[in-house]
C-alpha cells in the first residue's frame, strides 16, 4: 500500500521535472512538503523497489537529432544477451530490446538509434553490424510522432 504523501511524490515525478537550479525543492514546494521529506519518500520507494529507475526523456527532434530508426535485427537465440549488450553499448542507440519473433518476420532483437539524417542512422546501424557480426536487419524510420507519454499513474489532483 502506498500512503497519500507517497501517491502525490509518484505524481510529481510523472511529468516534466523544472528546469531550475533545484528541482527537487520546487517539486517538493508544489506538493508542500520539504525537500528533505521528498527525497526520503523517492529513496523510500526506490529503495522498496517501486520506483526501479529513474531518468530525463530528452526531445531528440528539439535537440537536432532528426532521423530515427527502429532496427530489426536477427540474431541467433544463444547470442541475444551478448549482442544485445554489444548493441546497447553504442551511444547512438537509445533502446535495445528482445522481442519473439512472428511468421514472416524473423527478427528478435531491437534498437534505436538516432541521428541527424537518414543516411547517418544506415551508416550506425552498418556499424553496429560489423562490431556484432549480424548481417541481417532493417530499419524502419520514423515518419511522424503520433503520440509519446510516459505513463501516468497517479493524476495530481
Amino acid at each position: 500500500m502506498l500512503t497519500e504523501l507517497e501517491k502525490k511524490v509518484i505524481a510529481s515525478i510523472q511529468g516534466d521535472i523544472p528546469v531550475s537550479e533545484n528541482p527537487y525543492r520546487d517539486m517538493a514546494e508544489k506538493i508542500g512538503v520539504s525537500v528533505d521529506d521528498y527525497l526520503s519518500v523517492l529513496q523510500g520507494l526506490s529503495d522498496r523497489g517501486i520506483i526501479r529507475r529513474f531518468g530525463a526523456t530528452l526531445r531528440h527532434q528539439k535537440s537536432g537529432f532528426t532521423a530515427n530508426a527502429m532496427v530489426a535485427w536477427q540474431v541467433p537465440e544463444d547470442d541475444v544477451e551478448q549482442v544485445g549488450d554489444q548493441m546497447a553499448s553504442f551511444s547512438e542507440v537509445s533502446h535495445c530490446y528482445r522481442r519473439n519473433p512472428a511468421p514472416g518476420w524473423p527478427f528478435n532483437l531491437y534498437t534505436m538509434v538516432h541521428a541527424t539524417s537518414e543516411d547517418e542512422c544506415l551508416n550506425i546501424a552498418k556499424r553496429i553490424s560489423e562490431k556484432t557480426s549480424v548481417e541481417t536487419y532493417s530499419l524502419l524510420f520514423s515518419r511522424r510522432e503520433l503520440k509519446k507519454t510516459s505513463m501516468k499513474y497517479f493524476s495530481k489532483e
